[in-house]
Order: structure tokens, then sequence, then C-alpha cells
């Protein structure tokens, strides 16, 4: 394409964006029976560019009798956390990806989701942060260990800390108290690499430590590079931590980008980033557990059995196996982040989830840009989601932060990393 063409179809796709951009916000559709939109089609998707702004002064906003600070400053695209035994807190920081683009709207795409993203290049590292005296300070910011690729996801059993890079799951030796890696990581499996247009690894770990759990995304929105592209994709796997030996826990979820275990009942959970260019209010990313060999739908279906009839060939008992998700996040909203809560963090938030949410790029009127809790009651979703911590987007429309993971600390605190402001911030109660 030349340069001239690809200046005009992107001059067009800021001028559509813009449009309508006073509108009141389209509906949002949350909770475990959301009423979907019928699918909307057009030449190019709305976006949105998230334009940056420093925070300056400022801090995000929290609710009543909670407090945030800023523990860490001038990370290199902090993504998710880990907080280890002795308090001190891991952070991964990196960026990743190597898909070419496939059509004009893919480079416009690409540019708009840049403007709104950090120009920081990527640590390909892991921070620590220390606060040995306990009194919310981390005086300590050091590296723990650096020349990782990509680095996403995090989980700690029994002196084993397992690191999934974009392109392989490794593990470290640690002992308690540690600054410093002591040495090279050793390979537990190779992870699916090829192409990796969704390139983050989300991990958890089963409690007993036996079995890793990798979410790995798409090579697409919805097959456009070809069924072969997907093998190994939009998948969890379940992965034997000493051994590596692997195979399919469940499939069909488009890009789960973060996992993790609920407490008591040991059952996995994730959230889910869905499929594009069927509307500003389809498709929703959702939070849901997660079945043993079970199939969420992509890509021939969405929010169980609704056909997504842009996939050949068809597939009617795939869609017919399909299982809805549990709860609906909104369309857009790029969850990225997710930690079960603990009592500690008071009555309001005992029960549920954190889910930090990156923001949309393609919808006129922004979604997400924020850390919602979702309240559970017997172990499952239950009501409407809480914002927890907002003041990411300005009310002029600027952009000061973007919130990816979440890591609720067990002394009764929520760890969001921030990858647009490169700061690690931390919510406590004040009373």
């Amino acid at each position: 394409m030349k340069h001239s063409s690809a200046l005009s179809v992107l001059t067009m796709s800021i001028f559509l964006a813009a449009c309508g951009s006073d509108d009141q916000d389209s509906a949002q559709l949350y909770g475990a029976n959301p009423k979907l939109p019928e699918p909307e089609r057009g030449l190019l998707p709305s976006m949105k560019i998230a334009d940056p702004s420093p925070w300056g002064d400022a801090v995000p906003t929290v609710p009543d009798n909670f407090t945030v600070t800023a523990i860490a400053t001038d990370l290199k695209v902090p993504r998710q956390t880990l907080v280890l035994p002795n308090g001190d807190i891991l952070v991964a920081e990196g960026k990743g990806g190597n898909a070419p683009k496939l059509k004009p709207k893919d480079v416009i795409a690409g540019y708009i989701k840049a403007k709104g993203n950090t120009s920081v290049k990527g640590g390909d590292r892991l921070t620590l942060l220390r606060d040995a005296d306990g009194d919310g300070t981390y005086e300590l910011q050091t590296v723990f260990a650096d020349d990782l690729n990509a680095p996403y996801g995090l989980a700690f059993h029994d002196g084993n800390l397992y690191v999934a890079n974009q392109d392989a799951l490794v593990r470290f030796d640690y002992q308690d108290g540690q600054t410093e890696a002591s040495g090279e990581p050793t390979k537990v499996t190779d992870l699916p690499s090829e192409i990796n247009h969704h390139w983050t690894k989300a991990m958890t770990i089963s409690p007993d430590g036996q079995y890793l759990y990798v979410g790995i995304g798409s090579n697409s929105n919805i097959t456009e590079r070809g069924m072969a592209a997907e093998v190994d994709r939009a998948v969890v796997w379940q992965i034997n931590a000493e051994t590596g030996a692997h195979k399919p826990y469940a499939t069909g979820l488009r890009n789960p980008t973060a996992l993790t275990i609920q407490p008591g009942s040991g059952e996995l959970w994730a959230v889910v980033n869905e499929r594009d260019e069927l509307g500003e209010d389809l498709v929703p990313d959702y939070l849901t557990s997660v079945k043993e060999g079970g199939f969420y739908g992509w890509p021939y279906s969405y929010w169980g059995q609704n056909v997504d009839d842009r996939v050949r060939p068809q597939d009617p008992d795939k869609v017919a196996a399909a299982i809805t998700p549990d709860y609906a996040l909104g369309s857009h909203v790029a969850a990225l982040g997710v930690d079960f809560s603990i009592p500690e963090m008071g009555e309001q938030f005992a029960d549920g989830v954190f889910v930090g949410e990156h923001g949309s790029w393609n919808r006129k009127d922004p979604s997400g840009y924020k850390v919602i809790f979702v309240p559970f009651s017997n172990g499952r979703p239950s009501g409407e989601p809480v914002d927890f911590v907002t003041g990411f987007r300005t009310d002029e429309g600027k952009t000061r932060g973007r919130p990816v993971g979440v890591t609720v600390d067990p002394k009764g605190a929520v760890i969001v990393a921030d990858d647009l402001a490169n700061v690690v911030w931390r919510v406590t109660r004040t009373q």
C-alpha cells in the first residue's frame, strides 16, 4: 500500500472515530445475563486515541476509607505483579508480539493503539520492590532478573519462581529474601510464539504446586491468518511444573489475559478479551470459571451460542458445545488483570475479584481504564461491578494511566501495575 493511500485511510479513520464523540455512552453489557445487541459491520471500527497525559501531582481515585500510593516509578512497561512470601513484590516488565499486519485497517489500528501506549521500551526483566520496615514505602527498587523475553505471567510455590515469557515458561530457584536471581533460569517448556499476535502469556499455579496454567491468546481476531496459525492458540494449557508436559485444559478462549485460582474451591478463573469489529457494544470481554475440557466459543460463536457468521467454515457442533461465560465485563474494556479479594480488604470488598481494565481503543466513548470489583456470592459473581480505582482518564479525555495486572497483597492491599505511566500503585484501607 502506498504511503499516501495509507495516510488517506488513516485520516478518514480518525475523522470517523471523532464523529459522534459527544454522544452519550452506548449501553454497556455487564453481568451474568447481558442482553446482546445485533452485530454491526462497517468499513472500519470506531477508533479513539487514548491521548496520554502525565499524572503530575494527581493520583487515581479510590473509595472512601482507602488511600492510593505510587510505590514504584520509572519502570519499563510493568505488566503483572507477584507478592512473595516475605512481602516483596516482583514486577514483570516487557513488550512483545511479532505479528505482521494483514490489511490496511491493521496498520490504522496499530497506529491508534500505539498513540495510547507508553513510548518506553519494555524492560524484559523482573524488578523487585521491598518495604523493609512495613511503613508502606518501598525503599528498595532493584532488578531481580533481566535478559528475559517479554515476561508476563508470574507464579510461585515452595522455592520455585515461575515466569511466562512470550516464548517459554522458565523457573528460577528462589530463597526467601533474595534481591537478585542466583543464576540463569531453567526452561520448563516452550510456549507457542510463532507470529504471536496476542503475545501475553498469563499464568497461575495450582495450590499444591503440581500444575501451572498458562493462557495463550489467538493469532487473529477471527482466524484471518487461517486455522493453521491457530494451532495451540486461544487456549489455556495445563503444564506439569516438574516435567513440562502439557495439554489443553480449555479451548475457545480468544485471549485469556489473566488467570487466578479461587480460594477454597481451587477452581481456575480467567478474564478474556473477546473479538472485535462487530460494533461498539459487541463482544463483551468476560470473567469466567474455566472448566477442564471446556470450549468457550472462539472463533465460531460468542457468549455461548451466538454464531459469528464471518468465520468459515462454520462448525455447528462446536457452537452447540460452547460454554457461556460467568460474567460479562463490557465490550472492549480489555481486561488484563484479575485476583480474588480477602476479608482484609473490608466488608464491601471482602468477597469477589478485582479486575484491571486496560481500556478500549475501538469505541467512540471509551470503556475500561479502571480497576473494578466484581462481588461474589456463594462462589459466583453476583451483582453490579463496583468502581475501585478510577481517574486514569480525565474529564477532558486525557489518559494518565492504564491498569494491567492486579494483585491482592495478604497484608490487605491491592497492587496495580500501570503500563502507561510506568508506575505501580498500592491501594490500602485507612480504617
